[in-house]
C-alpha cells in the first residue's frame, strides 16, 4: 500500500536522477527516527552518569571533611520546544542521508576510535568519555544503516521499521524520564532511601558507563559489517572496489594521525569541531573524486547533523574534561596526605 502511494508522487518528473532518494521516504523517516531516539538515549544516560559521579564526589568530600569547590559546570536538560525541534531536525537529516554515506561515516568513526584508544595511553578514560559524546551523529548513522541492511528485501519492511521506531521512542522517553527524576529528586531520595530507582542507581550506578560502552561497541561492530556490505553492493567488479577502498584507507589513515596530534594542542571544544571539519572535508574530497553528486550533497548534510548534535551538548564535553581534571587533583591531594604518614611509618 505504501509503495503504491509513494509511486504516485511525482518526484521523478521534477528531480534529477541523483537527487531521487535511494529508499522509500517512509522507510528513511522511520530509520531516522530510530537513530534520533538512540542519540537521545545516549545523551540522557551520559548526563545521568555525570550527575551520579558529581553527587558521589560531593558525598565523599563531605564525609572526609574536605572543602570541595564547585566543579564549574552544570548539566543541562533539553526540554520543551528547543529539544523537540533539535530532535526533529536530526531525524530529518538521518532520514535524508543515504546508506552509502552513512556507512562511510560509521567506518571512519570506527577507525578513529580504534586508533585513538591505541594511542591514548594514561588518558584512555578521558578519551572514552569524550568519544561517547562525539559519537552521537555516528550512532544515529549506525542504527539507521544497520536497520537498512537487516530489513533489506523484507516483504513488510515498513511494519518492522514501525515496530523498531515505537520501541526506540519508548526507550528514549524512559531515559529522558530517568534523567529528569535524577536531576530533581536523586539528592533527596538517595539520602532518605525510599525510592527504588534512586536506591538502584546508588548501589549499581557505577556500572552504567561500562554497560553503555559495551553497548556502543556491539552497535558499531554490527554497523561496520553492514556498512562494508552496503558499500560493496555498489561495485560491479573487484577492480572498482579496490579503486574506491585504496584512496579511502590512505586518506583516513593520514587524517586520523593528524587529528590525534591536533587534539593534544587545542582545547576540547575547538579540537572536536576541527576534527569534524577535517574528516568530513576529507570525505567530501574523496567523494568528488570517486563518488556521486548525491554523496556530496549527503556529506554536506552530515555537517549539519554533526553540528546539531554537538552544539547543544557541549556541556557534556566540558563536564567530562572537568571531571577528569578533578579526579587527577583529588588523587594528587590524597598522595600528598599519605606521603608523611608513610614516611613516619617507615621511620618507626
Amino acid at each position: 500500500m505504501f509503495s503504491f502511494i509513494t509511486s504516485l508522487l511525482p518526484t521523478s518528473y521534477f528531480l534529477p536522477g541523483w537527487l531521487t532518494p535511494d529508499i522509500n521516504p517512509l522507510h528513511g523517516l522511520l530509520q531516522g527516527l530510530v537513530g534520533s531516539c538512540g542519540i537521545s538515549v545516549l545523551c540522557s544516560l551520559l548526563r545521568v552518569h555525570l550527575l551520579l559521579e558529581e553527587r558521589k564526589e560531593n558525598n565523599d568530600s563531605a564525609t572526609s571533611g574536605e572543602n570541595r569547590s564547585s566543579s564549574g559546570y552544570q548539566i543541562k536538560t533539553k526540554t520543551g520546544l528547543v529539544g523537540m525541534l533539535q530532535f526533529c531536525f536530526v531525524t530529518g537529516i538521518l532520514a535524508i542521508v543515504g546508506s552509502r554515506v552513512a556507512s562511510l561515516v560509521i567506518l571512519e568513526f570506527c577507525l578513529r576510535a580504534i586508533s585513538g584508544l591505541a594511542t591514548a595511553g594514561p588518558e584512555s578514560r578521558k578519551f572514552l568519555q569524550q568519544l561517547l559524546v562525539q559519537s552521537q551523529f555516528s550512532l544515529g548513522c549506525a542504527l539507521s544503516c544497520s536497520l537498512h541492511f537487516l530489513h533489506e528485501g523484507a516483504s513488510q519492511r515498513w511494519l518492522c521499521l514501525l515496530l523498531a521506531a515505537a520501541l526506540s521512542w519508548f526507550l528514549a522517553r524512559q531515559a529522558t524520564g530517568l534523567l529528569h527524576h535524577v536531576t530533581a529528586l536523586y539528592k533527596l531520595h538517595s539520602s532518605q532511601r525510599y525510592c527504588g530507582i534512586c536506591i538502584g542507581l546508588l548501589t549499581s550506578g557505577c556500572h552504567l558507563l561500562p554497560i553503555l560502552r559495551r553497548t556502543m561497541i556491539i552497535t558499531f561492530f554490527v554497523a561496520a559489517l553492514a556498512g562494508v556490505s552496503i558499500i560493496n553492493q555498489q561495485f560491479l567488479s573487484a577492480t572498482e572496489a579496490l579503486r574506491f577502498w585504496t584512496p579511502l584507507t590512505i586518506c583516513y589513515t593520514l587524517l586520523v594521525v593528524y587529528m590525534q596530534e591536533e587534539q593534544h594542542r587545542l582545547p576540547t571544544g575547538q579540537a572536536v569541531f576541527n576534527a569534524v571539519v577535517v574528516r568530513l572535508g576529507g570525505l567530501m574530497v574523496l567523494m568528488l573524486t570517486v563518488g556521486r553528486w548525491a554523496d556530496v550533497l549527503h556529506i554536506l548534510m552530515c555537517f549539519l547533523g554533526e553540528a546539531s548534535c554537538l552544539i547543544p551538548n557541549l556541556d557534556l564535553l566540558d563536564a567530562a574534561s572537568s571531571q577528569d581534571e578533578e579526579d587527577y587533583i583529588n588523587y594528587a591531594k590524597r598522595e600528598r596526605r599519605q606521603r608523611p604518614r608513610l614516611h613516619e611509618e617507615h621511620q618507626r
